[in-house]
């Protein structure tokens, strides 16, 4: 009978994938509880409606939360606790309970995933590891045997970057070799249910541990010089492309190129210790807008292009109980009182000028604004270099790139400077015609001469 369920499984789970892949969005939160002053459920339900958010990712059941999310559109993750996982992977009749308990009992939720566990391969525990299988494919059974809605919900894990022994490179990308074996029968079972492999990667810590300033531009998706992966030739324009494509590497060394990356967490504290470098209100905010404007470009990473991965932002609030430095209760987008810690343009409708690309240069005169002037490439910038500027420019929501999409006034001539360079000057119109609006890492320069030609036309200051 367990063999037939586990066809019925991987069956179901592949009909599913065909017909809903598409309609998915890629913006999520996570909604951790570890405080005692945080919104009700209700309001909280009514926060995240107003926003363009499209996911919320739990780390248990919160029963309120998820009764306050009926009818909505936002799918829900929600959790097993890694205490949960013993029972889970022994008693198949434990799975089923919980399934009743926590997914059929919410039929007006939209409950898409269950994250078996949170970071258990990194714990250390070998009887919890060799546990996690057993109870997420009890957990699919159980599903399964359910029906309807149930059976078509995603079994999963979620893990951090630890469980990379290399990612730098992104090609180099390689798993703990004492948690490959672990790992390829989890990772088999996610392919053959079309499960997410899930992810945390912060380029925040990366910058911890090397924290230059030409490391801060890569890790904030602002406009940099790049990283040249020699093995792949592949330059990186950002620490969170490089990131995920190194987990993208580590899965096709260990056998499964296919598997589908989720980000279950990502993000950047507004604040922090003395001793941590970076973390300040201006940076938390550059992160955040240019990583969403980045993932709203679809422009994805360059070893999975044209799509934008699913990405879970930490956190909604902050968590005022956790223990640690002041940046682990710092990473909250919301203040308790509803109002936004910052604006990244989260809220259904509303729009926020992307940061500027560096700031102004006090004392200098040039820096005031200029009239009848353009913003175009320097002679010669490298084609990594258009390609970042392309990217950023035409991922923040003032930008219309519009005309350099096929069949656009100015696609033609279809070419990477010619498209970056009405892209370019499009974000140095609208951000303020300031001199450095027109930075872009000084791979950018302003012109009197108007590039404008045939019927695209270049705005220009007046």
């Amino acid at each position: 009978m367990d063999r037939r369920r586990n066809l019925l499984c991987l069956i179901l789970a592949l009909l599913l994938s065909v017909s809903s892949s598409s309609a998915q969005s890629y913006l999520g939160v996570n909604y951790g509880e570890v405080a005692d002053n945080l919104p009700s459920p209700d309001a909280t339900a009514r926060l995240l409606k107003t926003t363009t958010i499209s996911k919320v990712r739990l780390y248990g059941v919160d029963a309120n939360f998820i009764r306050a999310m009926a009818g909505s559109k936002i799918s829900l993750v929600i959790g097993a606790s890694n205490g949960d996982i013993p029972s889970l992977a022994t008693d198949p009749s434990a799975a089923s309970r919980w399934i009743s308990a926590n997914v059929l009992a919410f039929p007006d939720s939209q409950i898409s995933t269950i994250s078996v566990g949170n970071e258990v391969l990194e714990l250390g525990d070998a009887s919890l590891a060799s546990q996690l299988l057993p109870a997420m494919q009890n957990l699919c059974n159980a599903a399964v045997a359910a029906g309807g809605a149930a059976a078509g919900l995603k079994i999963t894990t979620v893990n951090t970057m630890a469980v990379l022994s290399q990612s730098d490179p992104p090609s180099s990308g390689a798993f703990h070799p004492d948690l490959n074996s672990n790992l390829q029968q989890i990772v088999a079972f996610l392919q053959k249910t079309n499960s997410p492999f899930m992810i945390n990667p912060y380029p925040y810590f990366a910058y911890q541990s090397d924290p230059r300033p030409e490391t801060l531009a890569f890790c904030l998706f602002q406009p940099n010089a790049g990283r040249l992966d020699a093995v792949s030739k592949i330059t990186y324009m950002n620490m969170f492309d490089a990131q995920l494509d190194a987990v993208k590497s580590a899965l096709g060394r260990l056998g499964f190129p296919g598997t589908e990356i989720v980000v279950a967490e990502t993000g950047w504290p507004y604040r922090g210790d003395s001793s941590e470098a970076g973390a300040n209100l201006e940076n938390a905010k550059a992160y955040t807008t240019n990583l969403i404007s980045h993932l709203r470009s679809q422009v994805g990473t360059p070893l999975m292009p044209g799509k934008s991965v699913d990405t879970y932002l930490f956190a909604l609030y902050d968590e005022d109980l956790k223990p640690g430095p002041t940046s682990e209760r710092s990473f909250g987008l919301f203040h308790p009182d509803l109002t936004p810690t910052y604006d990244v343009g989260l809220m259904s409708g509303g729009t926020s000028i992307a940061p500027s690309t560096t700031p102004p240069q006090s004392g200098n005169s040039s820096n005031s604004p200029t009239s009848n002037m353009w913003c175009v490439p320097k002679n010669d910038v490298s084609d990594p270099e258009l390609q970042s500027a392309l990217d950023y420019a035409c991922g923040q929501k003032v930008v219309d790139c519009g005309p350099i999409q096929p069949g656009g006034a100015c696609y033609e001539p279809n070419t990477l400077r010619s498209h970056a360079a009405f892209a370019m000057n499009q974000l140095y119109q609208v951000a303020g015609r300031n001199s450095w609006n027109c930075d872009f890492s000084q791979s950018a320069v302003l012109t009197s001469t108007n590039p404008s030609y045939s019927s695209c036309v270049y705005p220009g200051g007046q």
